[in-house]
């Protein structure tokens, strides 16, 4: 099992580490350039070049049904879930075959809004209840796949 954090502009990379130390198994933090990450023999970097959209095709490459992806990115959050793996957004809100497909229909009718000139301002600024759901959200999932009938340590 590894966390595969979507790490550009994540907001809970420590989070990620503490949980990720706590059970024991590796976190991989991927971006497209070099950015201050928490240290630990856990912690895996991965630096991918610098194309459009490098680091999510590394990470719904990588991925797979006992690993947990972080990201804010919907369209990557539904390429993770169709590879098996459970996702979570960086507010603690996991990624459903159900949400996905109503997330997708949200961020594509904001950006029409946004074009037309009807719609402003982006998301709410990051609080301390979307960390601490975070915290329970990855928790949730890391129990979950651990409780896992056959699944490989």
């Amino acid at each position: 099992m590894r966390i595969l954090i979507d790490a550009d502009a994540c907001p809970v990379k420590e989070e990620v580490l503490r949980v990720a130390e706590r059970h024991g198994f590796e976190a991989h933090y991927v971006a497209n350039s070099w950015m201050r990450l928490p240290e630990g023999p856990l912690v895996r970097r991965v630096m991918v070049g610098d194309k459009f959209d490098e680091a999510d095709d590394w990470i719904a490459g990588n991925c797979g049904p006992d690993d947990i992806v972080v990201t804010a990115d919907i369209p990557l959050a539904a390429r993770c879930r169709k590879a098996g793996a459970t996702v979570i957004g960086q507010t603690g809100k996991p990624f459903t075959e159900a949400s996905i497909g109503m997330a997708l229909a949200m961020r594509e009718l904001m950006t029409d809004l946004r074009a037309m000139g009807e719609a402003r301002g982006g998301n709410a600024p990051f609080s301390r209840q979307d960390r601490s759901r975070f915290l329970q959200a990855l928790e949730t999932a890391v129990q979950a796949i651990l409780r896992r009938p056959g699944r490989t340590p």
